[in-house]
């Protein structure tokens, strides 16, 4: 028989798999001891880490019905839109309207959250868009409920809260999770995935048919969004191969062999599952046997006509982006308490992977969330892939960061707790000021959480000329908000017999949603009545009247100008984009 193995923050046996620190005293009395009212007990269930896991869930998710309507679509939404309805039409008619199998190169892609956002549309008092910003914002929250489980069972209930605190006050994630429909959902997919694949190795070699299902339901939406989480082979590979060798040292070869030839025929339900939910995700990849394998070929060679992007003051072609770009903007845009207590997570896990007094599951599992974080880091490095819009491709490595960092904040208070009550003060208002730090400036830059820099970097002011910022083009949203509420105050009106036309230097299509239909959106300045204009390099900042500015610390964002009476030729700042 398998049981589950799980180990505190400092690597101790928990026998009973229960994932918790070894018992207090306290946590000897007998059940039904408890004293005081249901008020009092409740209270005090909320004090405990577990408590305050599910406190800080609910919080988060007020939060997002309390702001999912104020963030503005970017260059994507109006074709995921499209998807999301060509996608149920295909479904509807039998298979017999098929240009959800061919619409752009969404198809390459799954389209889980557009074919749910379709359906919360028809039921939801909110329009398309507002319903796709709360449906993704959703399935984020899924990806942070499940980092939770995955620090919990590994090192216990206060690793799985930090790590819940580490992701949900991380503004990249966070900010995402609202507006990218691919990026965000993979990553929430692809740690529903880690959390099946941690349990099949707790449970090694014989995983229990929740775990199976679990794990089958997680790899079918990882592929089922992107083709890309066949990258997950790699850790997994890994900590077989650990998992083989320290089977072989404690028994033989074939005693190793025969539980893991039992291991792989336990998860073979799974492997079934998995096609199937990537399926009904990405019906595509069902059209054809190697249709997968045709999207990881169009996705191994970049794409798209190339354009520049700035990173470190240059501007670059993005396929030309140095090795560097993935290390340094995750160091420059995570959280400093993210990236600490990362660091010192790894560490911990490194230990954890030679200690031969814990049990190749323990050992296993460490090594699966080492490579799990920096195994797609070290291959970006070495292929250098073309790499933009920050690392908005690479969102999945963050719930990995989140837990090992977890990890180590356990480890660290369960030290601090040692050393006494100085010491525990110490470290709990450091903790606090590394998780409010983030929140205040998720706070100062909503809704382009997204676009956050740390302080390393000195915040997004300092940013400004060295990265790109508002690359989605949220910024439209308030702009555009702003410029009708300045024409209304003067009570102005569209020329008659036609509407006002509005010069665009960025996304037409949200800029169209935006502005309604009392706008006619073109590239054409010379003969327009307003232009709006992203606060990016290619840009120009026009010498004309504002009607509009979007700014956060002192950046622009976005500008409505008036160019009425006054003569430009272009939009752009940078020509030949």
């Amino acid at each position: 028989m398998s049981s589950r193995v799980s180990f505190d923050a400092a690597g101790h046996d928990l026998p009973d798999g229960s994932g918790s620190r070894p018992m207090s005293p306290d946590d000897r009395k007998p059940q039904g001891s408890e004293e005081g009212t249901p008020l009092a007990r409740l209270l005090r269930s909320l004090a405990t880490p577990d408590g305050i896991a599910i406190l800080s869930l609910f919080v988060l998710v007020v939060v997002v019905f309390a702001t999912f309507r104020d963030y503005g679509l970017g260059w994507d939404d109006y074709t995921h839109s499209q998807m999301g309805d060509l996608v149920l039409s295909l479904y509807g008619s039998g298979f017999r309207d098929q240009r959800a199998l061919s619409f752009v190169n969404l198809y390459y892609y799954g389209s889980g959250p557009d074919i749910l956002a379709a359906l919360a549309a028809k039921v939801l008092p909110f329009d398309l868009f507002e319903t796709r910003r709360l449906v993704d914002a959703l399935i984020g929250v899924v990806g942070i409920v499940a980092a939770w489980r995955i620090a919990r069972r590994v090192a216990g209930p206060r690793a799985g809260l930090m790590a819940l605190l580490l992701l949900a006050t991380c503004p990249i994630y966070f900010g995402h999770m609202f507006i990218n429909a691919k990026d965000a959902p993979f990553a929430a997919a692809m740690t529903v995935l880690l959390l099946g694949i941690v349990r099949l190795f707790e449970e090694y070699p014989k995983p229990s048919p929740i775990t199976v299902l679990l794990f089958g339901c997680g790899l079918g939406a990882a592929i089922g969004t992107r083709v890309i989480a066949v990258i997950t082979i790699i850790p997994v590979a890994l900590a077989l191969v650990l998992m083989l060798y320290l089977d072989t040292r404690r028994a033989s070869l074939r005693a190793a062999l025969v539980r893991l030839g039992r291991f792989a025929f336990s998860v073979l339900p799974g492997l079934a599952l998995a096609y199937l939910v990537m399926g009904l995700l990405w019906p595509w990849s069902i059209t054809s046997p190697l249709n997968p394998l045709r999207a990881a070929e169009y996705f191994s060679v970049f794409f798209e006509k190339p354009w520049r992007e700035v990173f470190e003051g240059r501007l670059i072609e993005v396929p030309d982006m140095p090795a560097s770009y993935l290390p340094t903007l995750l160091s420059l845009q995570l959280p400093e308490i993210l990236l600490a207590l990362f660091a010192i997570g790894v560490a911990i896990a490194a230990i954890w992977v030679m200690r031969a007094a814990l049990s190749p599951q323990r050992r296993a599992i460490a090594l699966l969330l080492i490579a799990s974080a920096l195994a797609p880091i070290i291959l970006a490095i070495a292929t250098r892939p073309a790499m933009y819009n920050g690392f908005r491709h690479f969102l999945f490595l963050l719930p990995a960061f989140a837990v090992l960092g977890g990890i180590a904040g356990a480890w660290l208070w369960e030290r601090s707790a040692r050393l006494g009550r100085p010491a525990l003060a110490t470290a709990a208002t450091i903790a606090a000021i590394g998780f409010i730090s983030p929140v205040i400036e998720m706070a100062r830059l909503h809704p382009y959480e997204y676009t956050h820099f740390n302080h390393i970097e000195g915040g997004v002011k300092s940013a400004e000329n060295e990265f790109m910022l508002d690359y989605w083009g949220l910024s439209f949203k308030q702009a555009a908000q702003q410029l009708r509420e300045r024409l209304a105050e003067r009570m102005e009106t569209p020329p008659k017999g036609r509407r006002w036309r509005i010069a665009v230097c960025g996304p037409h299509a949200p800029a169209a949603v935006e502005l309604g239909p009392e706008f006619e959106p073109t590239w054409d300045i010379s003969k327009a009545d307003f232009a709006l204009m992203l606060g990016t390099y290619y840009c120009l900042q026009l010498p004309a009247p504002v009607l509009a500015h979007v700014e956060r610390e002192g950046v622009n964002y976005a500008r409505a100008y008036d160019v009425r009476e006054r003569s430009f030729s272009t939009l752009f700042a940078v020509p030949h984009l």
